[in-house]
């Protein structure tokens, strides 16, 4: 039976391409974006499976209403990718407490609500697929980066949780954490006002999303189709890092994690009650 797809930020990058991705598939996609106009293209193409509806994943009464449309029109709802998403850059110290929240609520609390939403007709069926986009920021950060990579590191917690509460129940949870790919993400990177002691440390990041937008190596078709595959594969990982420069940053960081663990293990099992 082809699958239900509800597809956040579809309309570019990888939301677009896992709309066409799940189209050649033979699946049904509703694709949701906050200019439903920016979706009539692949609609045109593909009117039998492609559906665009308007959604501001901050807007929490729009994500139950939306949901409850999806499952109304198409009886289910088999697949919820949780992609839409912004970059911001800008020193912790830089970053206010109006953008940070702002990013919040953009990656962790519009997804959030979507898989509240979601869950009861999963449970249901004992069957479903939720698809978090993380990034590789989700797992490490850098100078510049430790506000967009906060939201993505809570999403990940929250998804991992989430993964061990359903899992038992038929649901799959995907956490997919890609490198630098070409999509229009660091097109619609907010920054925040500039501190000159950070100008060593964050400029180099400042300059990145600028010089390297339109040249990444990663593919967002191939990404895509990798998260199809992993999807549909008898054990789905919990993670799926996507692109070399995101497996090498990864196994970097956990190789760094492992030592400072192995390095303070003495002192760190010495903490208990004599």
């Amino acid at each position: 039976m082809n699958k239900v797809w509800l597809i956040t930020g579809a309309n570019s990058g990888f939301g677009r391409a896992l709309t066409e991705a799940a189209v050649a598939a033979g699946d049904v996609v509703v694709a949701a974006a906050r200019r439903t106009e920016t979706l009539a293209d692949v609609v045109a193409a593909y009117p039998d499976q492609v559906e665009a509806v308007p959604l501001d994943v901050t807007d929490l009464a729009a994500v139950d209403a939306t949901v409850s449309s999806v499952i109304a029109r198409h009886g289910r709802l088999d697949v919820l990718v949780n992609n839409a998403g912004r970059s911001h850059v800008g020193a912790f110290e830089e970053t206010t407490d109006g953008e940070l929240r702002s990013l919040f609520d953009v990656h962790v609390f519009g997804p959030a609500a979507l898989v509240r939403a979601v869950l009861p007709h999963m449970r249901e069926r004992r069957s479903g697929a939720i698809v978090q986009m993380s990034s590789m920021g989700g797992q490490l950060s850098f100078a510049g980066f430790s506000a967009y990579s906060g939201t993505k590191f809570a999403l990940e917690g929250l998804s991992e949780g989430l993964a061990d509460e359903v899992g038992r129940l038929g649901i799959k949870v995907l956490i997919v954490e890609p490198g630098a790919f070409r999509t229009g993400l660091w097109g619609s990177t907010s920054r925040s006002g500039e501190i000159d002691d950070y100008a060593e440390s964050v400029g180099p990041t400042r300059r990145l999303v600028v010089d390297a937008d339109g040249t990444q190596a990663g593919d967002p078709a191939k990404a895509a189709a990798a998260i199809l595959t992993a999807l549909d594969a008898p054990e789905t990982p919990l993670r799926l890092a996507l692109g070399g420069d995101a497996v090498d940053a990864i196994g970097g960081h956990l190789d760094q994690v492992r030592a400072d663990l192995t390095a303070w293990e003495d002192r760190a099992r010495n903490t208990a009650f004599a």
